[in-house]
């Protein structure tokens, strides 16, 4: 289905029945990141699976690509469709999106996958952004070497587990298509305002930190001090690289209904209002 929002038509799918948990990818994925955990769920949960603007089968972005402006596509798009109270499962930007919609609007809990604005921008945090920025600029131009070297950097580095190979494979083949949003959404993580780590540590709900071991794009030692300040929150890791639910589907789905049956207990315990 589409839903406009300020003129952009927004695909989302919409997978299972039951309690409404919102699906929100990284930078350059799409809804077909989820489908394994879908797959795993479907009885359980409805999952709601958001392509952002530019990406999967949504309409072209009208504004560059960074995480408070995905928080306000969030806050348009759920009322929208009637998605009231959600669990969030945000990666990467997805999940510092996630957060910002979180400090809105009313959520039944969060989970956290390598999430981003979780780090102080320091000088270094700069200098990596902006070399990432580099990189995704040469493939705007249309650099030579762009594809095989963006192949090697899925591969070796975000998605390197067995489990990911179909998406890995969509993802690469999207890259010089989605060069221009990469970039200008490593762009933003390198910007002051990236580093949301006291709103997150201002959340009074239920947090699911769940991260891959071997991720080198955003490693669990960097966001480790905001994580412990974090209220209410557990952390699990799991294997891959950047996205757990699609590296390590059958791990993270166990843990999921885990945390749906303690959501389950305590809104039984004190109902929402």
């Amino acid at each position: 289905m589409f839903v406009d929002v300020d003129g952009v038509m927004i695909a989302v799918s919409r997978l299972g029945q039951g309690a409404p948990v919102v699906c929100l990818s990284a930078i350059g994925h799409g809804s077909r990141d989820f489908e394994l955990l879908a797959a795993r769920l479907k009885h359980r949960v409805e999952l709601i699976c958001v392509d952002w603007p530019g990406h999967g089968r949504s309409g072209a972005a009208v504004q560059p690509p960074n995480a408070p402006a995905y928080a306000e596509l969030l806050c348009k798009l759920l009322p929208a469709l009637g998605v009231k109270r959600p669990i969030l499962v945000g990666n990467s930007i997805g999940g510092a999106a996630a957060i910002l919609y979180a400090a809105k609007s009313p959520v039944r809990g969060l989970v956290l996958c390598d999430s981003g604005g979780l780090v102080e921008v320091t000088g270094a945090v700069r200098w990596i952004t902006r070399a990432f920025a580099a990189f995704f600029r040469a493939g705007e131009r249309g650099a030579v070497w762009f594809d095989g070297a963006y192949a090697f950097y899925y591969r070796m580095l975000v998605l390197p587990s067995t489990a990911a190979r179909a998406q890995r494979r969509r993802v690469v083949a999207a890259g010089r298509e989605m060069a221009g949003q990469l970039r200008q959404a490593w762009e933003s993580f390198g910007r002051p305002e990236a580093d949301i780590r006291a709103t997150a540590q201002a959340l009074n709900v239920p947090i699911w930190v769940a991260w891959a071991r071997s991720d080198r794009v955003i490693p669990l030692s960097f966001c480790r001090p905001a994580i412990s300040g974090l209220r209410n929150a557990v952390l699990t890791t799991f294997a891959g690289g950047h996205s757990p639910f699609l590296e390590d589907p059958d791990a993270f789905a166990e843990g999921f209904i885990d945390l749906v049956d303690t959501l389950d207990q305590r809104d039984r315990v004190s109902p929402a209002a």
